[in-house]
């Protein structure tokens, strides 16, 4: 993930504004204005979720077991930038590893508080859905342009601790610190169409600034594996980046799988969203680029 804006996936783009998940207004059209592909996938997840009384577990357990039904399905990075302003893009056919995440806690939250009654009314369940999207996708869970969206995966995971969305298992890990300049985006502005504008520059440098003073707490690739005991199913995972500037270089889900953690992702280098063959802390020890992780628990709200 080589910086927030060129691993986003998603290609059925909406504008819906963030309208709270409760106050979600219908569309003029009744049929909505997903691309009926996407509302299939949608509703047949929701239907399934529920009737698996994924609606009555922890957000977590529920996030695993919904993240597991992507799984096959097409990796297709930095399709979250289409053409015209920043709108909220939702894409249930095409994934990487940060839309994979926003895709599955958003669904586990519409499980939670609507369930299949709300599939009735398509323009309001869709609308209610991305509502929750944009929630944890844009800073203080509104859209306003492009420097809104939390391009760096360490301030998306300090934005929704912040405003209860995750929990930041630093504490619990045993994490250190990490000191390290956060700048990739503004010295590589050349990879972002959007920071040919030079508002869009000084905006993402003021994050950076922020980002770079605050600092980070990681957990060491040599101490994943003494800590594991510690994450539960459905944990977002973050590894860390070895790449100058970068934060985090790939994101995914905690998976347990024969009293083995693993991660269950849309990967950085092959076809579809899957289940890591190896643990978590061989794969991270294996990975160029790739110096530990970070975590946080999804919690209800």
């Amino acid at each position: 993930m080589i910086g927030r804006a060129l691993v986003a996936a998603a290609a059925a783009a909406v504008v819906v504004g963030t309208p709270t998940p409760n106050q979600a207004p219908a569309r003029a059209d009744a049929t909505g204005s997903w691309a009926d592909e996407d509302w299939a996938v949608f509703s047949d997840r929701v239907r399934w979720a529920v009737g698996a009384g994924l609606d009555t577990v922890d957000l977590g357990s529920a996030m695993a077991r919904i993240g597991e039904t992507f799984v096959g399905t097409a990796y297709v990075p930095g399709t979250l930038d289409p053409d015209g302003p920043e709108r909220v893009v939702v894409d249930f056919r095409r994934l990487d590893c940060v839309t994979f995440v926003e895709t599955v806690f958003a669904t586990a939250r519409f499980v939670r508080a609507f369930g299949t009654p709300a599939l009735d009314d398509r323009p309001v369940a869709e609308a209610r859905y991305e509502a929750f999207l944009a929630d944890l996708r844009y800073r203080d869970g509104r859209l306003d342009g492009y420097a809104s969206r939390l391009h760096y995966f360490s301030d998306w995971m300090a934005d929704n601790a912040r405003r209860g969305r995750v929990i930041d298992l630093a504490d619990v890990l045993g994490a250190v610190a990490d000191t390290e300049p956060v700048d990739f985006m503004t010295t590589h502005t050349e990879a972002y169409r959007q920071l040919a504008d030079p508002s869009h520059v000084e905006a993402v440098r003021a994050v950076e600034a922020r980002l770079t003073a605050a600092g980070r707490r990681y957990v060491p690739e040599d101490l994943v594996a003494s800590v594991a005991d510690r994450i539960r199913d459905g944990d977002i995972v973050a590894a860390t980046s070895t790449v100058p500037g970068l934060d985090v270089a790939h994101t995914g889900l905690a998976l347990w799988r024969d009293g083995r953690l693993h991660l269950l992702h849309a990967p950085l280098v092959g076809s579809a969203v899957e289940i890591s063959a190896v643990p978590l802390a061989d794969r991270i020890r294996a990975q160029p680029g790739q110096d530990g992780v970070m975590v946080v628990r999804p919690v209800a709200s």
